[in-house]
């Protein structure tokens, strides 16, 4: 059963989704030429093209069919227009680490994440021990390469 829960992500996250989408539906006329080409080279259960061709059409109408939901279930948040004391979905959050080195997240939905960029998901280590914390709060992560501590300096919505 598909879930009804809404996805909260930023406007660029959406934008993301929706092109990503529109380039896999543009991409669907090609795929079925393909099958057809394939098709006409004769005998189905020996032809490569023609199951390379079926199994990227699958890929092509499972990944479409999955961001159709995702873009149906979006609930697009705008940081700007947030406030508060705590940190919550949207929030950009300056943290000092155990050597009082600086590293700075934005909390974003689970399909914008990239913490190379400083955008880490809610629902990450990270994100869910921020969440609901406020500004000179410490906490504590079990990542992958062990614990870490952090302290939260400021809580931006930009």
């Amino acid at each position: 059963m598909a879930s009804v829960e809404k996805l909260p992500m930023l406007a660029e996250g959406y934008e993301r989704l929706t092109a990503d989408l529109k380039a896999l539906r543009e991409e669907r006329p090609r795929i079925v030429d393909a099958i057809e080409e394939a098709r006409a080279h004769g005998d189905l259960s020996e032809n490569a093209e023609y199951h390379a061709a079926k199994e990227r059409q699958g890929q092509v109408e499972a990944t479409i069919a999955d961001l159709e939901d995702k873009i149906s279930r979006a609930q697009i948040i705008d940081p700007a227009s947030l406030s508060g004391d705590k940190v919550i979905f949207g929030a950009t959050v300056t943290l000092l680490d155990d050597d009082e080195k600086p590293v700075r997240y934005q909390i974003v939905g689970p399909y914008e994440a990239d913490a190379r960029v400083g955008r880490i998901s809610y629902n990450s280590p990270l994100g869910k021990a921020l969440i609901g914390r406020k500004v000179d709060e410490e906490i504590e992560v079990t990542v992958p390469s062990g614990d870490k501590f952090y302290s939260i300096e400021k809580i931006e919505f930009i």
